[in-house]
């Protein structure tokens, strides 16, 4: 609440120059996965540190490393989620009437004033709304509890879950599920405590919305300027420098010099390490199926929820929210429950496949994919598609040469947020994974459990570089898209 309400506020309140890239860059933490986050933090400290020691900063051997326990766990799901709430506070600053602020001003209330009886009060139901999502997907974090939990016998319920299933296999299913449905009970929790503390004020306004102040920061803005680049340096670059150091030494613990440095470690994950390029593959083929089969299913599902009004399919929107909802490790299970026997008809089981991961993945990220058409569907004009209709056209022809022409910018940038979230998804592939059916996530975390510390870091550049050069290019369809569509735009 902390870090993103902070940023979140300059962003959405005061003349700070640069904002798109300040916004892109503070989305980062959100976009890279959290096993990638927690081996990069691992790496930028503790005495093995390549980049410490290259820097001759590194502690002495034997020091343990200060992020193994309670304290990193919460530093970097803070970082991690301080943008959900940094989403929901922008939006919720953007919706507040800027009537209500001019009347204010008008009653001869400063700026500050206004800040602090008009604005925060009114964007204070937002506020509530993104910390309920942060706590919500922390609850159902796998990647940095178990990087930062296990080696320090920590041990959160995904953890857990995750233990007993790995050293018993489905004859614990039973135990597991019980496990599933208390972390499932915890995350409602949050929920219903969000909806309590939101039921308790009404704050509705009526107006048009606007930008409601405009701080101008006068001197004060290269020194605003300069603390938030810093606090970016600090979550963002120097913990992806430590990474990048890694994975270019030829031993872990080796300072980055002449003598060093190679991309052998690139060359084997890429050419040699059979685990990998699969789960290269494996990983490409996951989120680009997923990704075009529900940008499929998105664009009819939001035609009908937002033009034609159909209430049944509104329902079902609603009920393509509750996947993603829940913690990951709660659909896992769920999946692995349905799932693990051979199905009807067919004789054939989906349990110990890449096609499960598959399932999993389509049920948990329809949400992704839908929220960006519906919130087009509302911008667009349906005159053209009534004219078809008026000329003979029947639903297919229209969709095909209408509306699917019409909704195409935002059906590819759904797409491209689902491909980013399951290109390097851990939490339900872990639980689903078998041999020959890895995934990027599943083989990072393996490599860093056997000890393949190198090896693991030069994966994980990978993947940021391929999620920065999809992020880049998705920017540039900001322009033909609604506001908001792309989380990383200003």
């Amino acid at each position: 609440m902390a870090l993103g309400g902070a940023f979140a506020l300059l962003v959405g309140l005061t003349d700070l120059r640069r904002k798109p890239v300040l916004v892109f860059c503070f989305m980062l933490p959100l976009m890279i996965p959290p096993q990638i986050t927690a081996l990069s933090w691992i790496h930028l400290f503790g005495p093995s540190s390549a980049l410490l020691k290259t820097l001759g900063m590194a502690p002495p051997p034997g020091t343990p490393n200060p992020l193994y326990g309670r304290g990193g766990i919460i530093l970097l799901m803070g970082i991690e989620q301080s943008a959900l709430v940094f989403l929901a506070l922008r939006a919720g600053l953007r919706a507040i009437p800027r009537e209500l602020v001019e009347a204010a001003q008008a009653a001869g209330a400063g700026r500050w004033r206004v800040l602090a009886t008009v604005v925060l009060p009114l964007a204070a139901p937002s506020l509530i709304a993104g910390s309920a999502l942060a706590f919500v997907s922390s609850i159902g974090n796998f990647g940095i509890p178990a990087l930062l939990g296990i080696p320090a016998g920590i041990t959160v319920l995904p953890t857990l879950i995750y233990q007993r299933l790995a050293g018993f296999g489905p004859a614990v299913l039973s135990d597991v599920a019980v496990l599933s449905v208390l972390v499932g009970l915890i995350a409602f929790a949050g929920v219903a405590l969000q909806g309590w503390l939101l039921s308790r004020r009404d704050v509705r306004t009526a107006g048009a919305s606007a930008r409601p102040l405009d701080y101008r920061l006068g001197t004060l803005r290269p020194a605003v300027e300069a603390a938030c680049w810093l606090v970016i340096a600090m979550i963002v670059v120097v913990p992806l420098a430590a990474l990048v150091a890694t994975s270019l030494v030829r031993v872990y613990g080796a300072p980055l010099d002449a003598a060093s440095v190679t991309l052998a470690n690139y060359l084997h994950v890429l050419l040699v390490h059979d685990a990998t390029s699969r789960a290269f593959r494996n990983s490409i083929l996951l989120a680009g199926g997923a990704s075009a089969a529900l940008v499929c299913v998105a664009v009819p599902l939001a035609y009908f929820v937002v033009w034609r009004r159909s209430r049944v399919l509104r329902v079902l929107n609603l009920l393509a929210e509750l996947p993603y909802a829940l913690p990951g490790v709660v659909l896992a299970i769920a999946t692995i429950l349905v799932f693990i026997r051979p199905l009807p008809l067919l004789d054939a089981t989906l349990y110990g496949t890449v096609w499960i991961i598959l399932v999993a993945y389509l049920a948990r990220f329809l949400s992704l994919a839908l929220r960006p058409v519906i919130a087009g569907f509302h911008t667009l004009e349906p005159a053209m598609e009534e004219a078809a209709q008026m000329c003979g056209a029947g639903l297919i022809h229209r969709l095909r040469t209408v509306i699917v022409p019409m909704a195409a910018p935002v059906a590819a940038a759904g797409g491209i947020l689902v491909f980013l979230t399951s290109f390097n998804e851990l939490t339900v592939s872990i639980l689903l994974w078998s041999s020959g059916a890895e995934t990027l996530g599943v083989v990072v975390y393996s490599l860093e459990e056997s000890g393949s510390t190198v090896l693991a870091a030069a994966v994980s550049v990978i993947s940021v570089a391929a999620i920065l050069a999809i992020m880049l290019a998705a920017s540039l369809l900001a322009r033909r898209l609604p506001p908001g569509v792309l989380p990383w735009q200003a």
